[in-house]
């Protein structure tokens, strides 16, 4: 019997000189200090699709469509640290949020866009829909169609996010 392998390519960053080397005075980068802010990212979350794919019709709710809503934050330095949320699309297996949010950023060499799409549901906790991380310092502006993955790390086949990055 033969195995079959899946290669797996893993995407490494530089750090940022600034945490290789000594600052003028010896110091070392402190990410709790008080910085400028160097730009700013503009997010537009647009809508999705892709869920009447890879899920059963019952999977988020066995009465209706499912409704939901998304997370955009980043991860980073205390500063840039923040999470919003779109408000919740009712009854709708492709969402449309048409809706922006601005993230300031003092160190964005090592911010992270966080993004996750949650389905609302007023009687339990909410289901996970998909969700993503990505660079800020390898995003590039325009329109994208992001994937997104499940809480294990598996991309789904055919659920993306129509998006919007900007620097301003």
């Amino acid at each position: 019997m033969e195995c079959s392998r899946q290669m797996v390519v893993v995407d490494t960053l530089k750090k940022p000189d600034f945490l290789l080397k000594l600052g003028s005075n010896n110091e070392v980068f402190d990410p709790r200090a008080t910085l400028p802010v160097k730009t700013t990212l503009k997010v537009t979350v647009y809508m999705g699709e892709g869920w009447h794919l890879d899920f059963r019709p019952t999977h988020f709710d066995p009465y209706s469509p499912p409704d939901f809503y998304t997370r955009v934050g980043i991860a980073g330095v205390p500063a840039d640290t923040v999470m919003k949320k779109t408000k919740p699309i009712e009854d709708n297996w492709v969402p449309v949020w048409n809706e922006e949010f601005e993230f300031p950023l003092t160190v964005p060499e090592l911010a992270l866009l966080r993004i996750e799409v949650h389905e609302y549901d007023m009687s339990e906790k909410d289901d996970f829909g998909g969700q993503t991380c990505l660079p800020v310092s390898e995003l590039r502006s325009g329109i994208r169609a992001v994937p997104l993955h499940s809480q294990k790390g598996e991309k789904y086949k055919s659920v993306k996010l129509l998006m919007r990055f900007q620097f301003v």
